[in-house]
């Protein structure tokens, strides 16, 4: 599975940069100190020269040293052996020093550029419709969250900054090098465009495959989350071995391409590795052969050796960055692509605000379809009085719920118009739209926290005297507190250590604290025993009064009170 858009890389890297820009300063900061470690890096061979030339030998230290050094220390060789000792003490210390600093701040930039995000992409994900989840699935969007977010730090603190630091190294060592012998400078130059040449080759080679292992693991990640959020209906049928075979299956595809993965990463990296000996090894010969010569000191040739060896590292740094990046340039891609899908509800920048609704409702040939060559809706006209009980039927697929779904704008109308006290929905703040709805489920949603907490998520900030209130209105205060820790009870995941009557009541309760003027009860009582149904009518016959109600029942019984009936097939209203 591969996306329909791509992006280039200056792409990518522009908007991560822009995603950054709140911690640029931090991120310069960063740069700054990981760039001092290039200096610290060029003195590290410096001890071994001056033991060799200037302690076994006789030669004079270099200017920027003998500028430093007193004469006493130079005049001595028991003085310069301490001091090539000591500069070695030195140099390290400073390199390890940076070395914690930099490992501290490398650590809190990249939690807080995964954070900041996460958190973009999950409100992005939660302001995208129904439709796109319908269509697309949750574990996707869970997965371009949890597991390519990541993909800033790896590329902006891990790639980028060593990218562009070991080349400063580079740059460094070359003139260094160049200043001893210009020859040597440029044999270990050859290996350059050799080393880019081969990372493009494996960036280019890997990157949509990297796209493909994510989509696969994606897709595995998908089969968990079904399996275990439905794992009574997979007991039920003893479909543990089916499922476990689907998960095998998409995993083992993933183990193949990640397998395939190492082999060209590995690969890349023996490549490197020998182009980079060759070049050791070029540099040695003709070195050896200038100290034969009388053209370098013995400590000289050590020095550059050094530089070499240290300069081929930076190198390999800057061509095996280039290909490792992929991974994470995919992770980023992904993840703008989801930044990228436009809600298919959008929220008008001069919505009008609503603080209460009368209820009044109405549809003007209102058609709906998810995809173009399936209505689910077709030409649906009709208008409620503000406080009528409207009950809704027909078989299942004729597009009850899809109907009531127009009302709180989970979806917009292919094409007509739905008013909500004269006025076009979309001309409204969504949010205060939404704030006009209570909703009751046939299966209700509740949260893996305390009753108390999910009576309250209709209203944060409720009073502990305003939930026992709705849940005694509900009828579910006394159940409530004959449970062990009452309000304060865990309900598990979904409410699954409560009852489907208990689970209904509490959202009956969350619907009374919300105090909506309109009412969505969707099937509420088709899952529970006759007597439970009882309690549950008396609640709603309450929770009905002095609201506009819209009831979708399968059962005529429990849409006799209602003011006027709408009969729904294949998506059209129909006579009775």
């Amino acid at each position: 599975m591969r996306e329909a858009r791509r992006y280039t890389d200056f792409q990518i890297y522009r908007r991560l940069f822009q995603q950054a820009r709140p911690l640029t300063p931090m991120l310069a900061a960063l740069f700054l100190l990981q760039i001092l470690a290039t200096p610290l890096t060029l003195l590290t061979p410096l001890p071994l020269k001056i033991a060799v030339d200037h302690v076994i030998g006789d030669l004079p230290l270099p200017w920027f040293l003998d500028w430093v050094t007193p004469d006493s220390v130079q005049a001595s060789k028991g003085a310069m052996l301490l001091f090539s000792v000591g500069l070695i003490v030195a140099i390290t210390f400073l390199l390890q020093a940076q070395n914690v600093v930099n490992h501290m701040g490398e650590s809190y930039l990249s939690e807080k550029l995964v954070l900041s995000f996460r958190s973009r992409l999950f409100r992005h994900a939660q302001r995208l419709s129904l439709l796109y989840h319908d269509r697309k699935g949750t574990s996707d969007s869970i997965y371009r969250i949890q597991y390519d977010a990541p993909a800033i730090e790896w590329i902006l603190v891990h790639g980028i900054a060593p990218f562009l630091i070991s080349g400063c190294t580079v740059v460094g060592m070359v003139y260094i090098i160049a200043r001893i012998n210009m020859q040597l400078a440029l044999v270990a130059l050859i290996v350059m465009p050799v080393l880019f040449a081969l990372a493009e080759f494996y960036r280019r080679r890997v990157r949509s495959r990297w796209s493909e292992l994510q989509a696969v693991q994606s897709a595995t990640m998908s089969v968990l989350e079904e399996t275990l959020g439905a794992i009574r209906v997979v007991k039920a049928f003893g479909q543990e071995e089916r499922q476990q075979a689907e998960y095998l299956d998409k995993a083992n595809l993933g183990v193949r391409r990640h397998v395939y993965l190492s082999f060209l990463d590995s690969g890349f990296g023996a490549i490197v590795g020998i182009a980079v000996a060759c070049g050791t090894a070029a540099a040695l010969f003709i070195g050896l052969q200038h100290v034969q010569s009388g053209a370098m000191t013995l400590g000289q040739l050590l020095l550059v050796m050094a530089y070499i060896a240290q300069l081929y590292g930076p190198m390999k740094t800057i061509s095996s960055q280039i290909g490792k990046m992929q991974s994470s340039m995919s992770s980023a891609e992904r993840a703008f692509t989801l930044l990228d899908e436009t809600p298919d509800v959008e929220d008008r920048p001069d919505g009008q605000p609503v603080t209460r609704a009368k209820g009044e409702i109405e549809l003007r040939d209102v058609s709906f379809s998810y995809e173009p060559e399936s209505v689910v809706l077709h030409r649906v006209s009709f208008r409620v009085r503000p406080g009528s009980r409207v009950g809704i039927m027909g078989t299942t697929g004729a597009g009850k719920t899809t109907l009531v779904s127009l009302l709180t704008r989970f979806y917009d109308p292919t094409s007509g118009q739905v008013l909500l006290d004269g006025l076009d929905l979309r001309a409204y703040r969504l949010a205060d739209l939404r704030n006009q709805f209570a909703i009751v489920l046939q299966d209700p949603v509740l949260f893996s926290n305390s009753i108390g907490e999910n009576i309250a998520y209709a209203r944060p900030g409720a009073s502990e005297e305003e939930i026992i209130a709705a849940a005694k209105a509900a009828n579910a205060h006394d159940f409530i507190s004959a449970l062990p820790d009452g309000y304060q009870t865990l309900v598990g995941q979904r409410g699954a250590r409560l009852s489907g009557g208990e689970r209904q009541r509490i959202s009956l309760a969350r619907a009374f604290l919300k105090d909506a003027p309109i009412l969505v009860l969707d099937e509420p009582t088709s899952s529970v025993d006759v007597r439970t149904e009882g309690v549950i009518m008396e609640a709603m016959e309450k929770l009905m009064h002095g609201r506009t109600t819209f009831m979708i029942a399968h059962r005529l019984s429990t849409l006799e009170k209602c003011d006027m009936r709408l009969h729904l097939e294949m998506g059209e209203l129909v006579a009775d």
